[in-house]
């Protein structure tokens, strides 16, 4: 397929994109300013994370891998293995660098920042705080929320692959429940993360809201560019499998050649 870059250089942009991950995930963010009339969006109490950091994880990772395991056993696709895990990888990491680029620029706090900047009770009007440095740093990065925009960047995109595997959106896969079942489930089980985040008081709805939206759309930009439309009857099958544009093009026989080009000349000659 024409554009396809070279494997090590698609490996080295999802290392420089990890880099910028891990060292934006400790920097510190725009610290806003809490106007005195708003503290009661910040004096929810700190909780434990429904579902935990390490669990996101363990999910943003096995779960495309299983996903495409099972195609690889069930097909023995070495090309289409090697595009959707270059897919699913730019779309996390990716997602991960340009979620973590808008907390440190928006700053928002969290719902229960107040809890950690004054964990003995005491708010003070200035509002330096008295807390640990690194709960309160983490304290400003509420906007967008990482677990949904993680969540919809993995589980959206295994939809999306699955989707397209099992030509859900088109002809060769219409009037199966069970499949459309699968696809959604998936999606759900993303939207479920992102809600629990709004439980557990470490997000506001708009977090969750926007960080779901950044993950899916990310998720939907970086599996269109390795394969088609789901409603194309390849879904299937990844770019690099596809005939490029130029095979297309039919080869047209000698003497209809020699005829267009003395037309054109005739043409010209007018």
């Amino acid at each position: 397929m024409d554009g396809q870059q070279p494997l090590p250089l698609e490996v080295l942009i999802r290392i420089i994109l990890f880099a910028v991950f891990y060292v934006t995930d400790d920097a510190v963010p725009y610290f806003r300013k809490i106007q005195k009339e708003e503290q009661w969006l910040y004096r929810f109490p700190r909780t434990p994370s429904i579902y935990p950091g390490h669990i996101l994880w363990v999910t943003v990772f096995t779960v495309p891998l299983t996903a495409v395991i099972v195609f690889f056993v069930l097909r023995r696709d070495q090309k289409d293995a090697k595009q959707a895990l270059l897919c699913a990888s730019l779309s996390v990491f990716l997602t991960g660098s340009v979620t973590n680029f808008i907390k440190l620029g928006v700053g928002r706090p969290r719902p229960d920042f107040l809890e950690r900047c004054f964990p003995d009770g005491n708010i003070h009007d200035d509002m330096n705080c008295t807390g640990i440095a690194k709960e309160i740093i983490q304290g400003y990065k509420s906007f967008p929320s990482g677990h949904s925009s993680f969540a919809f960047s993995s589980l959206g995109f295994v939809a999306l692959y699955i989707a397209g595997k099992l030509h859900i959106f088109n002809r060769n896969g219409h009037g199966n429940s069970l499949k459309i079942c699968l696809f959604v489930a998936l999606l759900v089980w993303a939207t479920l993360i992102a809600v629990s985040r709004t439980a557990d008081f470490h997000h506001h709805w708009q977090d969750v809201t926007v960080g779901s939206a950044l993950g899916m759309t990310l998720a939907y930009f970086c599996y269109r560019q390795y394969y088609p439309a789901l409603s194309r009857s390849v879904s299937h099958l990844p770019y690099v499998s596809l005939p490029s544009e130029r095979d297309l093009i039919p080869t047209l026989p000698a003497n209809v050649v020699n005829n267009t080009v003395a037309v054109d000349s005739l043409m010209k000659m007018v």
